[in-house]
């Protein structure tokens, strides 16, 4: 039994069967039979369902968001804005797959070479519980434009929304048995890894089941894209707008109740300015405003899981008994729910869990440092390397030190957050493969050379 929990109650909503096996295998053969036939449509066609599915989304907005904050607690507003972004992205796809997947010429010794794109086949996507429709579109919407057929497994505590994007599909038109959701235990995700039918697989997840996901598929010689956890720097140098800079810093840790990969989590600021950035990023913090999510005056609403709460709380007070100053907040809220204090610890060192382990809540610590050089060597001092943001008026600067930090992306004098236009993932421990832009559209597909001789030269030049 696959259950919904209300995390502003902690009471159960919604409880689904899980699928049998039957079930599972019909799907996975489905999605197999369905996408021998959607790989030979022209991706000009294929887009028309990108569209479509952009005004599925906008028609049933409010009901969708209302589903995200009823399941994982996400602020209204931002469950608004997160479908917002899965229309945007289709709408991104639908004018520009075509131009992505278009045949590249190379020049060679050849008559004419170069490389075409073909989709792998059907990919396995397992989701997590935090942006649950967002999560999946910017994956699949490239992916299905690229001509891939999906199966969805989802995280278990949104059972109701994995099984809403799999009716907005239908209502946008995919031919039928392209993609389907499953609604499994964990236990039975290695099954599918291996099964013939799947021919790739996506994760977006911890750190811990990434490398669980990469040694099946790895052993099954399957691609794989994995998105997995973070603890961002975000660098304030001493000529910073502290401003501005602490205005955005509240934001980028504590949107989604502080519950995102690319939050920021580690903020580390030259100590000629650390005063008075913590004084503004205090007087933003205290703004925030915990409480129902459903209620539009809400910006912080609970944490999705009692277990993620209890863990949050742990690092806490080991990184207190470790050194660390709380300023703000530190603890559980009292009454039902899950929710958890905005919460801002000083003096945050190597050593202490909020600076060597991932904060996955709306918990933010403070790292003094006396040096550019040192806030670079702290800021890569982790296993993750997912984003980083780096403020500084000087912009030249600021170039020249983004290639010296270790992560996917590096946002100057702004917030890191996923862009249709841009690539995203991470290095490290943070995983491998991108998403989004033309890249990520490529990821699972099969760049493959070709290279046309001419009459009286059938072969290339150099032989291997």
């Amino acid at each position: 039994m696959i259950s919904t929990i209300n995390p502003v109650t902690g009471e159960q909503i919604q409880s689904f069967d899980a699928h049998t096996e039957q079930q599972v295998d019909a799907a996975l053969t489905a999605a197999a039979d369905a996408q021998k036939s959607w790989r030979a449509v022209p991706v000009e066609d294929r887009v028309q369902i990108l569209r479509n599915t952009a005004k599925v989304l906008r028609d049933g907005k409010a009901d969708y968001a209302r589903l995200i904050t009823l399941e994982m607690g996400k602020p209204i507003s931002e469950a608004e804005a997160e479908i917002e972004k899965c229309a945007k992205t289709a709408e991104y796809y639908a004018e520009h797959a075509p131009r992505f997947l278009a045949p590249e010429t190379i020049e060679s010794d050849a008559a004419a070479s170069g490389v075409v794109f073909d989709p792998l086949g059907v990919v396995l996507a397992i989701m997590p519980w935090n942006y649950p429709f967002w999560q999946f579109f910017r994956f699949a919407l490239p992916a299905l434009a690229a001509g891939n057929g999906a199966i969805l497994k989802h995280a278990n505590n949104v059972p109701a929304s994995a099984l809403a994007v799999e009716e907005i599909m239908d209502k946008a038109g995919l031919p039928a048995g392209l993609f389907a959701t499953v609604l499994i235990e964990s236990d039975r995700v290695a099954g599918l890894i291996a099964d013939d039918r799947i021919a790739a697989v996506t994760l977006t997840g911890s750190t811990q089941v990434g490398r669980i996901v990469a040694g099946q598929a790895g052993n099954a010689l399957k691609k794989q894209v994995l998105e997995l956890g973070g603890s961002d720097p975000f660098i304030v140098l001493a000529d910073a707008d502290i401003k501005a800079a602490a205005k955005v810093a509240v934001k980028a840790r504590f949107t989604n109740n502080g519950q995102s990969c690319v939050n920021a989590k580690r903020f580390i600021v030259d100590e000629k300015i650390a005063d008075e950035f913590v004084a503004e990023f205090l007087a933003r913090t205290r703004e925030l405003v915990v409480g129902d999510p459903t209620d539009r005056a809400t910006t912080i609403g609970p944490m999705a899981r009692e277990n993620l709460r209890a863990e949050l709380h742990d690092q806490v007070t080991r990184t207190v008994e470790n050194g660390g100053k709380i300023i703000l907040g530190g603890n559980i809220v009292d009454g039902p729910g899950y929710f958890y204090e905005p919460t801002v610890i000083d003096h945050v060192r190597p050593g202490q869990a909020a600076f060597d382990e991932e904060t996955f809540g709306p918990v933010a610590a403070i790292i003094r440092v006396s040096s550019t050089e040192e806030a670079i060597t702290l800021a890569n001092q982790t296993e993750f390397g997912l984003g980083a943001a780096l403020w500084t008026r000087d912009t030249d600067k600021a170039t020249a030190l983004l290639r010296h930090i270790d992560a996917g992306a590096v946002f100057i004098n702004g917030m890191v957050a996923s862009d249709p236009r841009l690539p995203f993932g991470g290095i490290k421990n943070s995983g491998y493969g991108r998403e989004l832009g033309s890249y990520g559209i490529r990821e699972f597909t099969n760049m493959k050379t070709f290279w046309t001789g001419t009459a009286t030269a059938a072969t290339p030049a150099v032989a291997d």
